[in-house]
């Protein structure tokens, strides 16, 4: 009888793989693995197994021509099939021990002599040159997605897409898509963009009208010739699918003047015959076609000029889509329009978030196999070697909050299993109705309020009934849907994991349940590690040294404040880490100097992660002359604030940290530590 398998072997940026396969006492059959990006190397082989022995893996991994690596075993996962029938087998285990380096930075945080400003693609392009000139291996940005509704201000928010596949026409890098030929036009435009690309901050919606009006005319002028190229029309047929209702989506949006596709006279719904009409006769439509192609165009240029650079472009997915985008209106089917998207309380928000997206229709998209996500994917893995999945708890559960209501304490976990009311008086504890939210798909069952603790019903009880509660509330938040939220979990995941060879990492922050890294270790997805949010509740800052292997390790994120953003907001927290986590004695000093800054990128260079990704902030905290002198304007995002305006940027070009040779001299030591 013989077996078939489909190899796979994770690694970074090794040279090539091979593997001997042996079954029993059998001579070896040895396989080439073959790679496109040299992170996932596959392979397959049939090999006879006439009475179901233990098949034994032998990888040799060579780096610049020597082996430089042996591992042996057995197939991890093998069940051995009935006779006659063939076995599909997949390794998908992180081996490599290389650790790199990375920088973490918004895109529109960017800034270049030459840029708009705001940060583009072109300085993308540049921000991988640097990357390479430290010895860094990853460049980690934000969503670039379109989130054009308003025109206002308020669509800086980058998690807020209106289409998961279009691009933010503001990363558009101006440069590269030439001059327009009237010189009286450029001379005013060339002064509008040198004031806006002075500023300290990003003025969003300047910087929108600027680029949009020099786009339109430099559509007005090579427009057609673009459109009638073979180039488009390759792009265009194989993106049609998601272009012509983002380029309807667009200009209706722009007609009527909302987002709100509900209040679009005759195209509140989407209709596929009807849309193709209105794009066969509306120039605007091309428009967006035009802006689109050389988005793409633009971020494929970097990220082909990462891979050569051999860095790993690292992406972000949002967990969840606006309900007026384009998704929502071709797609409703996929989709909650009763329920939003949040978050329970935590480190960010003491009474929760509420995002207002919509909720997955988890069941309708397993119907056709996540082809909605998996699409999405795909797109994704043109320009990325990396991905970070937003909110990775929400492929197991989400916090759902129904419409209408806006306070996140509202919510309650989806999909769960509520709790009767026979269920709850087994406890000891007699049911009150202020002390519970009714299940939306039965009003006989009921979840727990997550701040039930704290409502003065609950102080009213008995302490027999206290105690009775309290052991309900631990099970049901932390006990009662390990296996249900596994089970889930492992539906969603390995499709969206398996559909590409990127790398796979997970937003694994605020009230993880046990199941989580049984999953993430299970698929190969690395977690992320912040000291100052450990996974541990009964520890206030994380053991860096302890971090798993499958792990991103950073100090900060775009929703924290930096490194020194935190010590300098926090007095008292910064004196329990100073003399706690870094075990020095004596009283912390006020702002942190750039010697104590060092130390702790130290400590995290020094850790076993694989990925160390740091902000460009918390890099910069090691030169006391280059780092921003006011720490808290370093930070990017107030999550318990909805409206918070996304508009930092650094404060000076790309050009001269390029040429700020003593601080790139300490990072490139620095970095050296990973090795």
């Amino acid at each position: 009888m013989n077996i078939s398998f489909k190899l796979e072997y994770r690694t970074i940026w090794g040279e090539d793989v091979r593997v001997n396969l042996s079954v029993g006492t059998n001579s070896p059959v040895q396989i080439m693995l073959h790679t496109v990006d040299g992170i996932i190397w596959s392979g397959s082989a049939e090999v006879e197994n006439p009475d179901n022995e233990v098949v034994t893996y032998r990888y040799s991994v060579y780096r610049n021509g020597y082996n430089y690596r042996i591992e042996t075993g057995t197939m991890p996962h093998v069940l051995f099939p009935e006779k006659g029938k063939n076995e599909y087998m997949q390794d998908d285990w992180w081996r490599d021990p290389v650790r790199l380096a990375g920088v973490a930075i918004p895109v529109f945080s960017l800034r270049s002599e030459g840029s708009q400003g705001v940060g583009d693609f072109g300085d993308l392009f540049t921000l991988i040159d640097w990357a390479e000139q430290t010895g860094m291996k990853a460049v980690q940005i934000l969503p670039v997605n379109d989130t054009t509704a308003s025109h206002t201000w308020t669509d800086s928010y980058p998690y807020n897409g209106i289409s998961i596949y279009a691009l933010h026409p503001m990363y558009l890098d101006l440069r590269q898509l030439g001059r327009v030929d009237d010189k009286a036009y450029m001379k005013t435009f060339e002064a509008e963009r040198k004031r806006i690309n002075s500023m300290t901050q990003i003025d969003y919606e300047a910087v929108n009208r600027l680029k949009d009006e020099y786009i339109r005319r430099m559509f007005e002028q090579d427009g057609e010739r673009v459109l009638r190229s073979a180039d488009f029309r390759r792009f265009f047929k194989k993106n049609e699918y998601w272009l012509r209702p983002y380029a309807a989506f667009s200009y209706l949006r722009d007609k009527y003047s909302t987002p709100d596709f509900s209040q679009w006279p005759e195209f509140s719904q989407y209709e596929t015959t009807k849309i193709e009409a209105l794009c066969r006769k509306t120039k605007e439509v091309k428009y967006y076609y035009y802006v689109q192609y050389n988005l793409h165009i633009q971020l494929l240029r970097a990220g082909n000029h990462a891979r050569r650079k051999e860095i790993i472009l690292k992406g972000d997915i949002p967990i969840g889509i606006s309900r007026n985008s384009v998704e929502a209106w071709v797609e409703p089917q996929y989709f909650h329009m009763d329920g939003q998207t949040g978050a329970p309380p935590d480190a960010f928000s003491d009474d929760g978030q509420n995002w207002g997206f919509p909720t997955y229709n988890w069941e309708r998209m397993s119907l056709d196999g996540y082809r909605w996500w998996l699409r999405r994917m795909l797109k994704m893995a043109e320009y990325f070697s990396a991905y970070r999945i937003d909110h990775i708890l929400g492929f197991f559960r989400i916090w759902e909050i129904p419409v209408p209501h806006k306070s996140g304490l509202m919510g309650h976990f989806s999909p769960a299993l509520p709790m009767t009311i026979e269920e709850i008086e087994r406890y000891g504890v007699s049911f009150r109705e202020e002390m519970f939210l009714p299940d939306k798909n039965s009003q006989s069952t009921y979840h727990p309020r997550i701040l039930a603790l704290k409502e003065p019903t609950f102080q009213s009880l008995s302490e027999e009934e206290q105690h009775g509660f309290l052991r309900l509330y631990e099970d049901f938040f932390y006990h009662r849907h390990n296996q249900f939220w596994y089970d889930e979990a492992m539906k969603k995941l390995p499709a969206l994991t398996r559909s590409s060879q990127m790398i796979a990492c997970g937003e694994d922050l605020g009230m993880v349940p046990d199941c989580v890294p049984w999953v993430m270790k299970d698929l190969g997805i690395l977690s992320l590690e912040i000291q100052s949010m450990p996974k541990a509740s009964w520890t206030e800052f994380g053991v860096v040294k302890d971090y798993p292997t499958l792990s991103v390790c950073t100090i900060s994120s775009h929703d924290t404040p930096s490194l020194r953003g935190w010590w300098e907001e926090d007095q008292f927290r910064a004196q329990r880490y100073y003399n706690n986590a870094l075990g020095i004695e004596g009283k912390a000093p006020a702002t942190m100097p750039a010697s104590l800054c060092e130390r702790v990128v130290t400590d995290h260079l020094k850790s076993p992660s694989v990925l160390c990704i740091l902000t460009m902030q918390d890099w910069l905290s090691v030169d006391a002359d280059l780092r921003n002198p006011d720490a808290l304007s370093e930070r990017i995002n107030i999550p318990v604030n909805p409206h918070h305006y996304w508009r930092y940027r650094l404060h000076f070009t790309l050009e001269q940290l390029l040429s700020a040779d003593d601080f790139n001299h300490k990072v490139s030591e620095l970095v050296k530590l990973r090795n």
